[in-house]
């Protein structure tokens, strides 16, 4: 005769009902079903209380799309502002840039992913498109300084040398599992070696 199944341990109501641990919830259900396709009784069944429970904590799930969406952000825009993002020549501007959107990433996963997969279905995701385009413009903005100041071979559209150099840091999202051996640091000198030394003049 199988032995009867254990209780699993109680929660606690505020581990059930913290803002925060609701916000990881509503991350990971969007990923799962998109935005769209997700509504608040899903978010509800998957945090395991009622509707009237998850609106105590929230207005709605485009609140929460809009913290998500903002802390993956202001996360980047933060690095922008770091004092290596803005000291220097640009080549090593730009090279911190990437490393510690490597490190963003890693420590931000689900919101990181989330971002990277709106399509400006509304106005929180055409603000955060915006803000992402902004971010891209600073990119931009390095390379062709880094062009000028020689350090890296002029290229025909400094845009586009962006946008690759960051989707290759993006697609981490796809593969990247915590745990699995490699540090924040090891993947960005990989990115920054990989990214970067094609792009170098030859001496």
């Amino acid at each position: 005769m199988e032995p009867s199944p254990q209780p699993r341990p109680a929660r606690s109501r505020t581990q059930r009902y913290d803002p925060h641990s609701l916000l990881d919830v509503a991350v990971r259900v969007f990923t799962e079903r998109g935005y769209d396709g997700t509504s608040m009784e899903h978010l509800a069944k998957a945090a395991g209380i009622t509707k009237s429970s998850f609106y105590h904590h929230v207005d709605g799930k485009e609140e929460l799309l809009r913290r998500s969406l903002e802390r993956a952000m202001d996360g980047l825009f933060a690095v922008l502002d770091e004092e290596q993002s803005q000291r220097g020549r640009a080549i090593a501007r730009l090279e911190h840039v990437m490393r510690r959107s490597v490190d963003l990433l890693i420590r931000e996963q689900p919101h990181v992913t989330l971002l990277l997969r709106v399509r400006g279905n509304n106005d929180v995701e055409r603000h955060a498109l915006e803000r992402r385009r902004e971010f891209q413009r600073a990119v931009t903005k390095l390379v062709l300084q880094a062009e000028e100041e020689g350090d890296l071979v002029p290229t025909k559209d400094a845009r586009l040398t962006g946008r690759l150099l960051f989707g290759m840091i993006n697609s981490m999202v796809e593969w990247y599992h915590p745990g699995g051996g490699l540090s924040a640091r090891a993947l960005g000198d990989a990115v920054v070696q990989v990214c970067l030394d094609g792009l170098r003049p030859r001496t």
